[in-house]
């Protein structure tokens, strides 16, 4: 039976569910919530999980080893209950094991755990993988939490997203669903993006690699959220166009590539862990406001 849990501390208060081990909330101490509420006429998810694909499957049918399994976007874990492994007053830890029905899916044997913790006006959300099989794990694994724009507070104003690098990394143009060419130019200039809702009218915005471990999502003269990234090499944006929402979503794994296999160990950034080993994935938000 699906529960949801509050952990909080002198600044910050998350909610978290069990189904999918989801963030439901953040907000800080006046009350105000910042992540995304989930409205239906919009999109339905908040924070999901992402695991162990990220993105699309061709036909959503998952190859392994020449034999195909039904996999629908960004995998398993979003839609399964977590059980609770433990909790504090500023933190908790979900965890989903395989089990008969998800090997049905995904032939292999998993722990994955996903910890939410606050310090300050901080969130750290942190996913750890566990090989507990005896053959190599292949996954992909991410992170897609919404956050309102425009910001609380910042209604009016522009809004940018800012990597701390500077740089001006290539982007991939989805097909699909799929992954497709990389576009001639980048829409960051010296780092910075300055927020249209018709950046989306053709989907995400993929960033493969060259986008950092680090970035903010602000608006101009007003609030900002400061993103840090932990073995994470590829990022995306992205909103259903003219949603109140924005998704910075940190992964380690991509789509498959449009025309391609739908091998899982030939998505790009997949990660292929040995028997017995773990894996830290993990982001942080701090709200400054």
């Amino acid at each position: 039976m699906t529960q949801t849990i509050r952990i909080a501390n002198s600044e910050l208060a998350v909610e978290v569910t069990t189904l999918g081990a989801e963030m439901q909330s953040l907000k800080t101490a006046d009350g105000r919530d910042w992540l995304w509420n989930g409205d239906a006429t919009w999109w339905t998810g908040r924070s999901p999980i992402l695991f162990p694909i990220v993105g699309k499957a061709p036909g959503d049918l998952l190859a392994v080893s020449g034999k195909t399994y039904p996999m629908a976007q960004h995998g398993i874990a979003r839609r399964r209950e977590f059980a609770i492994v433990e909790q504090t007053a500023a933190s908790c830890l979900h965890e989903l094991v395989s089990t008969d029905e998800t090997r049905a899916v995904y032939p292999f044997d998993f722990r994955l755990t996903l910890e939410h913790r606050l310090e300050g006006h901080t969130l750290s959300v942190t996913a750890t993988v566990e090989n507990t099989g005896d053959n190599l794990l292949p996954f992909g694994i991410g992170f897609h939490p919404a956050f309102l724009w425009p910001l609380p507070g910042a209604e009016g104003k522009a809004h940018h997203v800012a990597l701390n690098n500077g740089a001006e990394p290539g982007v991939i143009q989805l097909e699909a669903g799929l992954i497709g060419e990389t576009l001639p130019t980048s829409p960051f200039k010296a780092g910075r993006l300055e927020l249209a809702h018709s950046l989306f009218d053709n989907d995400a915005l993929i960033f493969p690699e060259g986008a950092g471990n680090a970035l903010s999502f602000g608006a101009d003269g007003g609030p900002s959220l400061h993103f840090t990234f932990e073995n994470l090499p590829n990022i995306a944006l992205w909103q259903k166009p003219g949603a109140p929402f924005l998704c910075v979503e940190p992964w380690h794994g991509m789509a498959a590539h449009a025309g391609g296999t739908a091998e899982l160990v030939e998505r790009p950034f997949t990660v292929a862990l040995p028997a017995g080993d773990t894996m830290r994935f993990g982001f942080t938000v701090e709200i400054k406001d």
